[in-house]
């Protein structure tokens, strides 16, 4: 495999907010001033494909997909008692959306719980129920990966450390 950058064709990487994809080629685009390299990602999501300039990595927040060590990390954030719930609506979508962007997948984990918490105290908006459907995705597909096991057992190994989560915040 050629490396290019920090990735090789052929490597999984995160797209945040759009989740695994793998590197499929570096191309180069004549500018009016330089070349610029590109990173071709296909998505596993959808099947689609996007071009993320070599140059922008760290600002897009293109990252490695977590070693089985993070996924410790992540349930530990899944399972403990801490759930920040912003009570305005505005201020917790940005907050939220923030965190989405980032694509670090501990973000993540927090944006999930936060409002799997709140989803059961009062029904959630529109955008925050697909914004909770997105942040879960996100996360059981990386776990999938990481553990080469399918999404519904991922999936059922999510719910439930957030279900622990749940009652021990709602005992407090």
């Amino acid at each position: 495999m050629r490396t290019f950058g920090d990735f090789k064709i052929g490597e999984k990487v995160v797209y945040p907010n759009h989740g695994i994809g793998v590197i499929e080629s570096i191309q180069e685009r004549q500018g009016q001033d330089s070349a610029d390299k590109f990173y071709r990602l296909r998505l596993l999501a959808n099947d689609s494909t996007v071009m993320v300039p070599l140059e922008n990595i760290n600002q897009v927040g293109l990252r490695r997909v977590i070693s089985k060590k993070e996924i410790t990390g992540v349930f530990g954030i899944l399972k403990g008692n801490e759930v920040a719930v912003t009570r305005d609506w505005k201020g917790r979508y940005q907050e939220n959306s923030d965190k989405m962007r980032t694509g670090e997948i501990q973000a993540v984990a927090l944006v999930l719980k936060s409002l799997t918490l709140l989803s059961h105290k009062k029904s959630l908006s529109y955008r925050e129920r697909r914004m909770l459907d997105k942040a879960r995705y996100l996360i059981v597909s990386e776990i999938a990966e990481v553990e080469k096991i399918p999404e519904e057992k991922a999936e059922a190994r999510v719910e439930r450390a957030v279900r622990t989560s749940i009652r021990s915040t709602v005992d407090h």
